[in-house]
């Protein structure tokens, strides 16, 4: 078992920004890479941004480049996912995730370790 715990999920006005983490072990931290996915109601879940164990390698879809970063901090054991400009579609259950490699890193199913979610809402 993999322990991930999100926070930092809550309602923001459009334009606005969120800061969700992602809590683990300093082993998960720096062993596997970590991802963020989000799943929006009657839709699947999808992948957001993922980093790699290193924190050398950074990735991201297309539909949040420029506006989300996602980062480490092993001195706090925790990957962060910061959501700046906000829009409505941006509202979702967000999840973290951790596999070992970097191998097909935006494919849902490579991931055997996943937290509870967050909600991020983003009003019009």
């Amino acid at each position: 078992q993999v322990p991930l715990v999100e926070s930092g999920g809550g309602l923001v006005q459009a334009g606005g920004s969120l800061r969700l983490s992602c809590a683990a072990s300093r082993r998960t931290v720096i062993s596997y890479a970590m991802g963020w996915f989000r799943q929006a109601p009657g839709k699947e879940r999808e992948f957001v941004a993922a980093i790699s164990g290193s924190g050398g390698e950074t990735y991201y879809t297309d539909s949040i480049k420029g506006r989300f970063t996602i980062s480490r901090d092993n001195a706090k054991n925790s990957v962060s996912l910061q959501m700046n400009s906000l829009k409505p579609e941006d509202t979702a259950v967000y999840y973290c995730a951790a596999k070992v490699g970097t191998v097909n890193i935006q494919r849902t199913a490579q991931y055997p370790y996943w937290g509870q979610g967050t909600q991020v809402t983003v009003s019009s």
